[in-house]
């Protein structure tokens, strides 16, 4: 808690004590005469009160002590809106952290299902004579594909495209004039991103001019 603000009129009257008890023992130190003994009251600058009267306080006493409640205000109003303004901010970095953090966690997750739908690609890919077989794996593999990308998942476009690093990692360089320098001609391994970022990269074949 603050201290208690002490009145003006109150200050001023214990000023005066203070001052009379020094006068006191000055006078009994320099032997003083009662007429040559200030009364209390009789202070520079201001009147004595009559015994029994209370301090009235100036109007500059008044303004001043006006002045410093509006700058006490003023200072608390301050430390109000910097406290408000911290606040905030750390609602916004706590929210952020918390979608970060439920970002990532989906993340490794869906990361750790990539090599099931690189089984499936590759069980479709293969020749079979059960077609019911068949259809049932394109099925499951449709569903999964699916919910992932619901959730945010999405396949790099690789072959026929200009070699990117950020998305593509080459496994094979191919010395050819048939196609664009640094075209993928084929992909290896198929490559995702997740809610925009870089998931895993493409596995691809690249071609070079000799």
């Amino acid at each position: 808690m603050g201290k208690k603000r002490v009145p003006a009129a109150e200050r001023a009257a214990r000023h005066a004590k203070a001052l009379w008890a020094r006068f006191v023992t000055l006078k009994a130190d320099t032997h003083m005469t009662d007429q040559e003994t200030p009364q209390p009251g009789a202070e520079a600058g201001t009147e004595a009160c009559p015994e029994g009267e209370a301090l009235v306080e100036t109007p500059e006493s008044i303004a001043a002590e006006r002045d410093q409640l509006l700058s006490d205000k003023t200072d608390l109003q301050n430390a109000l809106l910097r406290h408000a303004a911290e606040f905030d901010n750390f609602r916004k970095r706590t929210e952020r952290e918390k979608g970060d953090l439920f970002e990532y966690a989906a993340s490794d997750a869906v990361k750790a299902l990539l090599p099931v739908l690189d089984d499936f690609e590759r069980a479709l890919k293969s020749q079979t004579t059960d077609t019911e077989f068949g259809r049932g794996i394109a099925l499951i593999y449709q569903r999964m594909f699916e919910a992932l990308a619901k959730l945010g998942l999405e396949p790099i476009e690789a072959e026929g495209k200009p070699f990117d690093p950020n998305f593509h990692h080459a496994i094979e360089m191919v010395t050819t004039d048939e196609h664009e320098d640094q075209t993928v001609l084929a992909e290896l391994l198929r490559g995702y991103t997740f809610k925009g970022r870089l998931l895993r990269a493409s596995m691809v074949k690249v071609a070079v001019h000799g």
